[in-house]
């Protein structure tokens, strides 16, 4: 497993991301999917949780193994502010005492949406490379952010605890309720791990290789898998 060093605040960052950002956990982890399955339309592809069909060969591949999410924004990371939130602090460097991966994918009747990058890394510019946008640059960076479009929330604490996805919007100063994700509005449908979430949306845990799809409007999307073995993550 690859393991990330130390953020490069003004410079470098694209290349310290491409070369080293994968990581490792430090809390065991069973996914419960086990296949990439995403698409570079408008439209979601067909998978199912157990699926083991692969990425679409016209999806772009993130340096991190996953498809980037090529829809509109879900909202914009430049909201992301630099104060002390849920307790989560934004610091220099990365901290990687606890360092695992989740997966958030959101459909809007039927059609992906972005997960944009530098979400966390306040004052970053995403940069595009060969391997699609890398956020790069910044004042500081969050324990919970994103380094690229592909969906992937990076968890890097400095102790071991269960952040939620309600922790993850508020660090980037968006809405997260029953009827709101972003700036998108609509009646939501929650899945984690392929089951149907129930309780807060708010609630859902950050767990090692969760992965969570939030369904807003019709016609519902299909589960969209990982195969966390085929990563660095």
């Amino acid at each position: 497993m690859r393991s990330c060093g130390p953020v490069l605040l003004a410079t470098g960052l694209v290349a310290l991301a491409l070369s080293a950002c994968g990581g490792s956990s430090s809390a065991s982890s069973t996914p419960t999917t086990s296949a990439a399955a995403s698409s570079s339309t408008t439209t979601a592809t067909s998978a199912s949780p157990t699926s083991t069909t692969p990425a679409s060969s016209q999806a772009q591949i993130s340096y991190e193994g996953i498809p980037i999410e090529s829809g509109p924004e879900i909202a914009p990371a430049s909201t992301t502010q630099t104060g002390t939130v849920d307790g989560i602090r934004c610091g220099a460097t990365e901290q990687l005492a606890y360092h695992v991966h989740a997966h958030l994918a959101v459909f809007v009747n039927g059609r992906i949406y972005s997960l944009p990058a530098g979400i966390g890394i306040p004052g970053s510019t995403a940069q595009q490379t060969s391997q699609g946008p890398v956020a790069a640059g910044g004042q500081c960076i969050y324990w919970l952010h994103t380094h690229t479009s592909d969906g992937i929330i990076h968890i890097e604490s400095p102790t071991q605890r269960i952040y939620t996805l309600g922790n993850f919007f508020d660090e980037w100063h968006q809405r997260l309720t029953a009827k709101q994700v972003g700036t998108v509005h609509g009646t939501i449908t929650a899945y984690l791990d392929g089951h149907l979430w129930k309780k807060n949306l708010r609630d859902i845990p950050l767990l090692p290789h969760a992965l969570i799809q939030l369904n807003i409007g019709e016609p519902a999307a299909p589960q969209l898998t990982v195969n966390w073995s085929q990563t660095g993550l």
